[in-house]
């Protein structure tokens, strides 16, 4: 909490149009169990500016921005087994080429007409989308609504059942590089399953939803928030604003960067949202403190109606209690029904030979045989094809501030974002001619030595993490890079704030210099700035993998599209 109470002080203070005495950047060691105050939007357009910025964010950190041809759906149904009242049948779907999503589709048998469509990710249960037991149900769930009339889809996560070309957990460096994940490729399994079901002829591809419980509740809540034709969801004991979710399906690199859990949440505004909750997990404070933040930003559409909540005295679970709470509310919004309880009914488990897809089966010939092929696969499949300044930008993780605010002390220079957290000092020469930022991995008084003003205007950064601005940071936090940025990113982010304020002294275009390191730094900065900036040296780098995570370690870089992408962008 004292971490949090600092991050607001100096944010308070920006807001304000003071620069900060500290760089709180070296104190919000922000993680998965971080306690998060809630957001507050004063309107609707304001939220909807967000909620743009937030799409792509996801995107982004999934590897999925721009988003890859998705192409026609692959998939294999067979092993139908006819139960009263339903079917199940054993699906391969082909989410990439050679990369195949185990599950198993549940329908309505005796009713006619089309269908909603549910998609059920089943979450870190031990069996996974087979999982049985008191604290949650999988076929359960599904059986029971496939009675009650949908087409249900429970799929697995990566690593589980018959999903095992990789492990389920995984992410070196190098595969961070290009957006290689666990949550990258549940991501995408979830927006083909989303395809999948949408083109069968049973289903109503109007009414598609999803759920899910723990961290089937994250897949469902971050798959609503991509892909609008997600009608209606219930993210089962997840959505907290204590707990964003321990697992590396849970966090990719930037994807947390000023942002959590609830915000993800409330992008399903104003489509229907069922959150359900327990007093004996991170979600003990839904109804309280979570829900009335979410119920808000439906107020801002006059929707709110259209999101509830329920609470249940129990440990963390998709139990009978939950599934009911979900059957009453999918049968109010998705089948018209009149509100009154969908109780469960009684049903039997399968075998699981008769439920795995491979029990019994090889593989296709064409299936990849394991990580490393499946990693090449997922390059060729979301590697940008020409260069590309937003998506550049977002896996930067940068922003051009519209307005940077300043203090000075003689010589003595330091910079900030109103709102923000940074300070970013340097030394100011005042002189005539086109300014000049110079940026040297040793610091601005290295600059200063190395570079002369000659006269002209210049500024000498001390980027982040060099000479004035130098510091020691915690990296030891669960899954650290989920939620801050690299120190790569953060010295692109004082480069542009730095191109901001020159920018405020002339009319014409400002020329930037890079030192050592510094010149690789400012190649990118270059190329996602947003006015007229010359670039006075070029990095020798090749660019390659080992380049990049020796000299410029930012996730996502090479998938689009790296250090080539960033000169063939750059001014």
């Amino acid at each position: 909490m004292k971490i949090l109470a600092l991050a607001s002080a100096v944010a308070c203070l920006a807001a304000l149009g003071q620069v900060p005495s500290e760089d709180a950047r070296w104190k919000a060691v922000e993680g998965t169990r971080f306690a998060y105050p809630m957001p507050v939007y004063a309107s609707r357009a304001e939220w909807e500016a967000r909620k743009a910025r937030l799409k792509k964010q996801i995107l982004a950190a999934a590897g999925l921005l721009p988003m890859p041809r998705r192409g026609p759906v692959h998939a294999e149904i067979f092993s139908r087994l006819d139960r009263d009242g339903y079917s199940i049948e054993k699906v391969a779907l082909e989410t990439m080429p050679g990369y195949y999503l185990g599950g198993n589709l549940y329908r309505p048998r005796g009713k006619q007409g089309k269908f909603p469509g549910v998609l059920t990710p089943h979450g870190h249960w031990k069996h996974g989308r087979l999982e049985n037991t008191d604290l949650g149900s999988i076929p359960g769930r599904s059986i029971n609504l496939a009675r009650q009339g949908y087409v249900v889809f429970a799929y697995d996560m990566v690593g589980y059942n018959d999903t095992k070309q990789t492990p389920h957990a995984f992410g070196s460096p190098e595969e961070q590089l290009w957006n290689f994940g666990p949550l990258s490729l549940q991501l995408w399994n979830s927006l083909r399953a989303a395809d999948f079901l949408a083109s069968l002829p049973d289903v109503d591809a109007g009414r598609l939803a999803a759920t899910g419980a723990s961290g089937g509740g994250t897949q469902t809540f971050l798959l609503a928030a991509v892909e609008d034709r997600i009608r209606a969801d219930v993210p089962v004991n997840m959505v907290s604003g204590i707990k964003q979710g321990g697992s590396p399906c849970e966090n990719a690199p930037g994807l947390r960067h000023d942002t959590f859990n609830v915000d993800f949440a409330a992008m399903m505004a104003p489509r229907p949202m069922l959150l359900i909750s327990a007093t004996g997990d991170w979600t003990k404070n839904v109804p309280k403190i979570e829900y009335p933040a979410i119920r808000k930003v439906y107020e801002l559409y006059g929707a709110a109606s259209q999101v509830r909540a329920v609470q249940f005295d129990s440990p963390h679970n998709y139990h009978r209690g939950s599934r009911e709470a979900m059957y009453t509310f999918f049968g109010k919004v998705l089948l018209a029904g009149n509100g009154d309880p969908v109780m469960e009914q009684p049903f039997t488990v399968e075998k699981d030979e008769d439920m795995l897809v491979w029990s019994g089966r090889a593989m296709p010939a064409n299936a990849l045989p394991g990580e490393d092929a499946v990693f090449a696969a997922w390059r060729r499949l979301t590697q940008v094809a020409r260069p590309d300044r937003e998506a550049l930008r977002y896996a930067l993780s940068v922003e051009n501030p519209a307005r940077v605010l300043s203090v000075r002390d003689g010589e003595s220079i330091t910079l900030s974002r109103p709102g923000r957290e940074d300070r970013v000092p340097g030394i100011y020469l005042k002189g005539k001619g086109i300014p000049l930022l110079v940026v040297d991995s040793e610091g601005a008084a290295a600059a200063r030595a190395t570079v002369p003003a000659n006269g002209r205007p210049v500024l000498y950064l001390d980027a982040w993490n060099t000479g004035a601005a130098r510091g020691e940071r915690y990296t030891a936090a669960d899954h650290f890079y989920t939620f801050q940025r690299t120190d790569s990113q953060n010295r692109v982010q004082d480069i542009l704030t730095a191109l901001a304020w020159l920018r405020t002294t002339t009319k014409g275009p400002v020329e930037l210099q890079g030192v050592s390191d510094g010149i690789l730094w400012s190649a990118f900065a270059a190329a996602v700035y947003d006015g007229r900036v010359r670039l006075a040296d070029r990095p020798e780098a090749a660019g390659t993998d080992e380049d990049m995570l020796r000299g410029f370690f930012v996730p996502g870089i090479q998938r689009v599209g790296g250090l080539k992408a960033a000169l063939a962008l750059a001014r």
